[in-house]
């Protein structure tokens, strides 16, 4: 089967399409013939990871596509199934094994290509805001990288599921529009203004009761300062940088803040299935009935991978980018 991997650590040049065996399904898992692979910044950090030793892993983390074959329990999960999910590594491949409790079945409704835009993001947001977050209903939530894949995931499930007041900030006018038209309350355009500001001007000074942070350090007084009384406060990005000078502990403990670091993808198989299951039955009947949707950027060619390692990059996409991989 066809696949993409790395011939070395480093740059976009170092991706390479290879010919390898159809993986074997063991007790546990399904077999999957991929229809489409989201591309995510997991991706291009595995790919320049200098710890990686020969031989290299397929790369991707998020697919969807028909189960081709069960190795498990599960009879729901028979032949002809079409699932999304989380899969360790594999992705970027035409076939893929896939942990049954981690599969998650798509509706009718959705093509395989908003299929494949679901997991990593969805799933990040969700337990994000409502595992970690604690996200209860008609609170304000400040969501930054309005734009991105989590982002728009993050922002449609606060509005539906708990018709929370949200801010959103990000650095391009089109990003905000889609933002506002998710359902965002207030938009800031982070190059012009200080979101600090604005929140404390709409909320009286009150602030906001959970924060989600993909940015970090760059942005470690202004979000101190959007912070409410017991705000939820929850770094799962550094994109701003990870170290913070004069760091007043005095400040987060005036205000109780609880502040949380996560990463999805290094959690444990156990963590990820129960994630998928809750977020199955909670969530996706949200998509059946078309009350969320997938925000998907583009969708680019099997054989244009490293362009799409390019445009997650540069930032340039709003919403998922996805590699079709088979019709």
């Amino acid at each position: 089967m066809r696949a993409w991997s790395i011939e070395k650590p480093g740059g976009r040049q170092v991706l390479q399409q290879i010919e390898v065996e159809k993986p074997v399904p063991k007790q546990g898992e399904l077999l999957v013939e991929v229809k489409a692979a989201g591309i995510n910044r997991t991706d291009t950090l595995t790919r320049q990871n200098t710890a990686l030793t020969e031989p290299y892993p397929i790369l991707g983390v998020e697919v969807s596509g028909v189960v081709v074959e069960n190795q498990s329990t599960d009879s729901k999960l028979h032949a002809g199934t079409r699932v999304c999910g989380l899969v360790n590594h594999g992705g970027y491949g035409e076939y893929v094994t896939m942990p049954d409790e981690r599969a998650i079945v798509l509706p009718d409704e959705l093509t395989f290509e908003e299929g494949a835009a679901i997991p990593e993001v969805f799933l990040t947001a969700y337990q994000t805001m409502y595992w970690l977050g604690e996200l209860k209903e008609k609170e304000k939530i400040l969501i930054h990288a309005a734009g991105s894949g989590v982002g728009t995931a993050a922002i449609q499930m606060a509005s539906q599921l708990s018709q929370a007041t949200i801010f959103a900030t990000a650095g391009h006018p089109e990003k905000l529009e889609k933002a506002k038209e998710l359902g965002a309350h207030v938009l800031v355009n982070y190059k012009e203004e200080s979101f600090a500001e604005r929140i404390s001007g709409v909320t009286e000074g009150i602030g906001v009761d959970v924060i989600l942070d993909f940015v970090g350090g760059s942005y470690w007084k202004m979000n101190l300062e959007s912070c409410a009384v017991d705000a939820r406060w929850i770094l799962i990005g550094t994109l701003g940088g990870s170290e913070v000078d004069k760091v007043s502990l005095g400040d987060v403990m005036k205000k109780r803040i609880v502040l949380k670091g996560t990463l999805l993808t290094p959690r444990s198989d156990d963590y990820k299935a129960q994630l998928s299951q809750e977020f199955a039955e909670v969530v996706m009947p949200f998509f059946k009935e078309k009350k969320l949707k997938p925000v998907i950027h583009v969708v680019i060619p099997f054989e244009e991978l490293p362009e799409a390692h390019r445009m997650m990059e540069d930032n340039e996409n709003t919403g998922k980018i996805i590699m079709k991989v088979s019709d």
